[in-house]
Order: structure tokens, then C-alpha cells, then sequence
């Protein structure tokens, strides 16, 4: 098959589509991105990231308009050799995973396709999904390689970790499995096989397990503080110098556009239900409604008469995204109880934030949303009550 680009990712002015284009670009491949999403476009022309990637802009200003191009359109998929699709699959109003963008695309890319095309999936999907659009494209006489290698890297931190993290490979044939293997050989990253039914799983178990091992901090904290004891003396002397506890997390908002969205896709596909998922959902989600009460039981406190300053608005630590960031949640509680609510935030932009150090010089109340970096050498004053369940500021 003659071909304009080695690889075309859809969804490629996004978190997931552009590291992985760039990076793919500056392993000598020719890259196109497609991206329905035109307000990053110029940014990227320019060699400018539309979102914190940390180490990226560097190699996006040293392979834009070389290796790596900005398509224009979705017919350049017949321009190339490899499709990544990238999208993303979000739930809907009924917390249930939308399947049908996933079809749309497909649809989309039919005239664009040749049986010598292979399309890789990396974004996360409902199980079964991958199945469905290999049947999807069969039953319109299209044959195509079809892969799922899902995305497994932090958000933020995919220049640093594509090339460390095994990639999981899968495909509906072995042709599919070898060609996805061989583009992620590209890129000098160790490979592990599994059918596309244990790949789909892995992914979604992947981050429903982290968002249980948040749950169950939470939900100790919520305990320990329901009865009048520290919680985080007792944290310290249970992970103290304990190589079993060792990866227990201290509490704090489990929220992004992923962990609660795969853990309830992961619901959704098991038929006699996902109790632990569901249970953690309402622990992770109820987290800022028990900040909430806890405030208004202390003695003093009356929000409808205090200023409350809320420290970070992006969903984890030193990025700028805020998408289904839980901040926002508490400040929409906090609000209904009549508090007036301030918000900073280091990465994420917004006209209406103010800098930290105003925020705790005008805020009685100060809780910590997220545990930037910046906030470890930021002075309180002694005076304000202070919510800090990362214990990220200066004690």
C-alpha cells in the first residue's frame, strides 16, 4: 500500500493521541494527527503544547512539520499505513459507557480504509467493544487488522513513561498482534500478549484497583474521624518501617476522567454486578460532602457566614487538567451551605483563581483539593483551620 504517513492518530490533539504522535514522530515515523477538537490545532502548528506534558514541547518543536503534521481530515486515514484511535469513551447521564462514538468512527473511517490498514484501539473501552467493531467493519464487507493496546500511562508523564511501561498488545488476528508489536518496537518498549477480552479487562481492572485502594483510605479516615481518633497517627504507625502496607495511599480525592468511568464500565459489563466498585464510588464521591459536615460540626463555624479557600482545581498532583476534578464538587456543596468560596490553583488557568498566598491570606478556612508540589513550602498562618488530608503543607 503506497502511503503519505506511517501512522494517523484520531483523537491526536488530546492527552493520550499527541505524547503518544510525538513521540512516535521523533522515532523517525511520519505522523499525522486528526483531531475534531480544532481550538489546540494552532497551538500545536506552533510547537506549543495545549496542556502540561511534561518534557514534551521540546520534541513537539523539534518534529512539527517534519515527522509529525497535522492532518486535514479524516480521509488522510488513506494516507497511511497505521490508524491509532485515541478518542474518548466517556459515560452518560445514567453512568452507563457510551458505545456509540467508538461506531461512529468506524463508520466514518469506512471509505477511507484498505484490507492492508491496520486501526489500533488505545483508548479504553467497554468489554467487548474491540469484537464489536471487527464484526462491525466485517458485516460491511470491510476487512481490516484490527488492535487493542490500551493507554497505560499517568497523566502528565507519558514522554517519561512510554518507553519504561511493558505496552499490553492483543489483536482479532495474529496479523493485527504483530503489527501493533511491531510499531511499539519503534519505539524500543517491551510487549505483553493477551486476547482482546483479557486486554479490555486488564486495562478497566487497572484502574478500578486503584480507585478501591483510594476508596478504602477514604474510608478509613471517614472512620477513624467519626470516632474522635487521628487518623493519620494512625496511618503513620500502620505504614511506619511496614513493607505490607506500603502501597496504601493516604486519603484524598479519587476523581479524572478515568478511575470512576472504568470502574463503572467494569460494572456495567458484569452481570451480577460490581458491589465493591459501586460501594467505592459512594465512598471517593461522598468524600467532600464529609468535609463538609465535619466543617459545619465544629464549634464556631457557621458557612453561611465563612470565606473558604479550596488549593487546587486540577484532578491530581501538578497537572492542569480539571476535568471531573472532585474540587469543583466541593466548592458546589460548600456554596449551597452559603460559604463564599475561593480557588487557586498552580497549573490549571482561570481568570476568576487567585494565587495561593492570597488565598490563605483572605481565607479563614483553607482546604487542600490537590497536593501541587508548590504547596510544601507554602506558609499558613497559624490562625486558619486547615482541611489537609494529602499532609502536603509545611506542618
Amino acid at each position: 500500500m503506497s502511503t503519505d504517513f506511517d501512522v494517523l492518530v484520531v483523537g491526536g490533539f488530546g492527552h493520550i493521541g499527541l505524547p503518544l504522535g510525538i513521540m512516535l514522530a521523533d522515532a523517525g515515523l511520519k505522523v499525522a494527527l486528526h483531531d475534531i477538537d480544532q481550538t489546540k490545532r494552532a497551538s500545536i502548528l506552533e510547537g506549543k503544547m495545549p496542556f502540561l506534558e511534561y518534557d514534551a514541547e521540546p520534541i513537539l518543536r523539534r518534529v512539527i512539520g517534519k515527522t509529525l503534521h497535522v492532518a486535514d481530515g479524516l480521509a488522510d486515514a488513506a494516507r497511511a499505513k497505521h490508524i491509532i484511535v485515541t478518542i474518548g469513551t466517556p459515560l452518560d447521564e445514567y453512568m452507563n459507557p457510551k458505545l456509540l462514538p467508538m461506531l461512529g468512527l468506524a463508520e466514518a473511517l469506512i471509505p477511507h480504509v484498505r484490507p492492508e490498514h491496520h486501526i489500533s484501539l488505545r483508548s479504553t473501552v467497554f468489554p467487548g467493544t474491540t469484537q464489536q467493531i471487527h464484526d462491525f467493519f466485517g458485516r460491511r464487507g470491510v476487512s481490516v487488522r484490527l488492535s487493542f493496546c490500551p493507554e497505560r500511562i499517568v497523566q502528565g508523564q507519558a514522554i517519561r513513561e512510554l518507553p519504561r511501561i511493558p505496552q499490553i498488545v492483543s489483536g482479532t488476528t495474529e496479523e493485527a498482534v504483530r503489527e501493533a508489536e511491531a510499531l511499539f518496537a519503534r519505539l524500543h518498549v517491551k510487549t505483553v500478549r493477551l486476547t482482546v477480552q483479557e486486554a479490555e479487562l486488564a486495562k478497566l481492572m487497572t484502574n478500578a484497583w486503584r480507585y478501591l485502594q483510594f476508596a478504602i483510605a477514604n474510608q478509613f479516615y471517614m472512620m477513624a474521624t467519626d470516632q474522635g481518633a487521628d487518623f493519620f497517627r494512625i496511618y503513620h504507625a500502620m505504614t511506619w518501617e511496614y513493607d505490607r502496607a506500603r502501597s496504601f495511599p493516604l486519603p484524598g480525592f479519587a476523581a479524572g476522567p478515568c478511575l470512576l468511568k472504568d470502574t463503572l464500565q467494569l460494572a456495567a459489563a458484569q452481570k451480577t454486578g460490581f458491589q465493591m466498585g459501586h460501594q467505592a464510588m459512594l465512598v471517593n464521591e461522598g468524600l467532600p460532602s464529609f468535609i463538609v459536615e465535619q466543617l459545619k460540626a465544629m464549634p464556631g463555624v457557621d458557612l453561611g457566614k465563612s470565606r473558604v479557600g479550596i488549593l487546587g482545581m486540577a484532578f491530581k498532583a501538578d497537572i492542569d487538567d480539571i476535568r471531573d476534578s472532585l474540587s469543583y464538587k466541593l466548592g458546589k456543596i460548600l456554596r449551597f451551605h452559603g460559604a463564599d468560596v475561593a480557588y487557586s490553583d498552580e497549573f490549571a488557568q482561570d481568570p476568576t483563581f487567585i494565587s495561593k498566598e492570597q488565598l490563605v491570606e483572605t481565607c479563614p478556612i483553607v482546604i487542600v483539593g490537590v497536593p501541587h508540589s508548590a504547596y510544601r513550602s507554602l506558609r499558613v498562618p497559624e490562625s486558619r483551620l486547615v482541611f489537609d488530608l494529602w499532609h502536603v503543607l509545611p506542618r
